[in-house]
């Protein structure tokens, strides 16, 4: 009996393991539009929705608003990126 993987499926694998690394963590979320998000990631789906806390809006590199909580829709992620832990 042989052990075989669906197409894409080491890839997906590799994404779940990446995502739950990050969980806790400081990350940068950039969308589509070029606003950046950077907050500690507490939540990720299947469909990339984002949940993160502590989170500042940065456009063109300036800060321009805080939040506490933040939920971000996936289709509008173009990616996530893990930062250094905050001491």
């Amino acid at each position: 009996m042989s052990t075989q993987t669906a197409p894409g499926a080491s890839n997906s694998n590799a994404q779940f393991n990446f995502f739950k690394m990050c969980i806790g963590r400081p990350v940068v979320v950039k969308l589509n539009n070029g606003v950046e998000y950077r907050g500690i990631l507490e939540v990720v789906d299947g469909n990339m929705n984002i949940v993160m806390e502590q989170t500042e809006e940065y456009l063109n590199g300036q800060l321009k608003t805080k939040y506490g909580d933040c939920f971000l829709r996936g289709n509008n992620v173009l990616y996530i990126s893990a930062q250094p832990k905050r001491m």
